[in-house]
């Protein structure tokens, strides 16, 4: 197999979203609240184990029965998904109810995210080399603002939302449409992602997969370098 183009995903691949401790600082200084040490110990913690911060590691505990259908559909529009992550934030008691969807806002901004370390350099040997990249993510919103502002939105050439298109990886549909969209067929395309089942999903299609790790951004230094080798 001749790889021709790549396709990555987004959250826990490409970036990985800040802790929740600096998410919820963050959104306490929007709103002006503040909370004890303890308070906020105890708050970040709670919001963790919740699995609130989009784009995070979930929870250890299943998610509450009544949030549970919302979930599983959360990232087929932008609707449901601020509904989904806020319910799950509402499940953490907090003293102010902006809060809530502050919170939901503050994940959105590109402050919020960090590019892996080794993302700038596989990027670049990619298009040194020639290859088209496109970004496929389970979404409720578009990230490329956060590719802007990390200077990475220059080596990306189609994004391929599944709010957009109102379906999720596995479903080969937004493969298919990033193939199309890059011009290549998938027999020819290689997709990175983290998840086993949603980005393995691509194999169906007859994708090359590689999978990284989702670890914090100081635990994987050099996860994607193993994209060139198999290139």
């Amino acid at each position: 197999m001749t790889i021709k183009a790549v396709l990555f995903d987004f959250s826990g691949t490409l970036f990985r979203v800040e802790s929740t401790a600096s998410w919820l600082r963050a959104a306490l200084d929007a709103t002006g609240v503040t909370l004890s040490d303890a308070e906020f110990t105890q708050a970040a913690r709670a919001l963790r184990e919740a699995g609130a911060l989009p784009g995070g590691t979930t929870g250890p505990g299943p998610v509450p029965g009544h949030l549970a259908e919302l979930m599983a559909v959360r990232d087929v529009d932008a609707t449901r998904h601020r509904a989904a992550y806020t319910g799950l934030a509402r499940e953490v008691p907090l003293p102010d109810d902006r809060l809530y969807d502050a919170l939901y806002d503050r994940h959105m901004l590109p402050a919020a995210w960090h590019p892996y370390p080794d993302a700038l350099d596989v990027l670049t040997a990619l298009r040194e080399r020639g290859l088209p990249v496109a970004v496929v993510s389970n979404i409720g919103w578009d990230p490329r603002p956060v590719f802007v502002a990390h200077g990475l939105d220059r080596y990306v050439d189609a994004y391929v939302l599944s709010y957009r298109y109102g379906v999720t990886k596995p479903d080969p549909r937004l493969f298919r449409a990033a193939c199309e969209a890059l011009g290549v067929a998938p027999g020819d395309t290689l997709m990175v992602g983290d998840d086993r089942r949603a980005d393995g999903g691509a194999a169906a299609l007859g994708c090359a997969v590689h999978f990284v790790d989702h670890l914090p951004v100081e635990g994987r230094p050099d996860g994607l370098r193993g994209v060139l080798k198999a290139v």
